[in-house]
């Protein structure tokens, strides 16, 4: 049986539909492989508007970066993601995430969760600038995923997420650990990761990943940009 990334590479990609409240072309469709169908995102380049404050690089690219530094610091919080040529060129296809209903997104992005600590932690590190309530992804209470990270990695400080209950808050041991791994993996894939961002950017994640470690504190709010995403869902 095919990997869901080796399914997301090689299947033949079909769009049904779109997800009209995107700013950008986000759309949605089946992934075809050995008569095996997944639903899946797919964010074509082509459908981008630029933005004046990433002028380098695209969404996607970042989109599939930042699934790259999920699964080398072990986060594992955004879907299986890939950069792949589709019906209106190159973009991202991510696997389509079936979320648990029943788990209330506005009470839930607030509470003490394991789940969303490993998500801010991750935001931090890939200075995520829109990590709205509605870019979660519950699986269930116990199993969150993320989406939407094409405007991250920039290389100034721009961290605005609704993940705030553990600002200034002390990381644990493990997470120090998995923060230095993480550091030592980025090094040794520079070139891997110079194709997604730039170097100034690649440089910029190395020093936040560094000042964490020595700061040994999750970051706090900034009061020189707004700290939460508007809106906020």
């Amino acid at each position: 049986m095919k990997s869901v990334l080796d399914h997301l590479a090689q299947g033949e990609l079909e769009v049904t539909g779109r997800l009209v409240d995107a700013s950008n072309a986000t759309l949605y469709g089946q992934c075809s492989l050995d008569e095996n169908l997944m639903a899946v995102i797919y964010k074509p380049v082509a459908g981008e508007r630029p933005l004046w404050d990433f002028p380098d690089g695209n969404l996607a690219q970042r989109e599939y970066a930042a699934y790259v530094i999920s699964e080398m610091g072990k986060f594992h919080v955004v879907p299986p993601t890939v950069l792949r040529e589709g019906p209106f060129g190159i973009g991202m296809v991510q696997q389509w995430i079936d979320i648990d209903e029943s788990v209330d997104l506005a009470e839930f992005y607030r509470t003490d969760s394991s789940e969303l600590r490993k998500m801010a932690l991750f935001d931090a590190v890939i200075n995520n600038t829109d990590r709205k309530i509605g870019h979660l992804l519950p699986i269930s209470a116990d199993r969150v995923l993320g989406c939407d990270h094409g405007v991250t990695f920039h290389e100034e400080d721009k961290l605005r997420t609704v993940l705030w209950q553990w600002a200034d808050k002390p990381l644990s041991d493990s997470e120090i650990e998995q923060l230095t791994e993480l550091e030592s993996a980025i090094k040794n894939s520079t070139e891997e990761l110079l194709a997604l961002i730039t170097e100034n950017e690649l440089k910029a994640l190395l020093a936040r990943i560094n000042i964490l470690i020595h700061e040994g504190t999750f970051p706090s709010p900034s009061d020189e940009w707004p700290a939460v995403p508007w809106p906020p869902f």
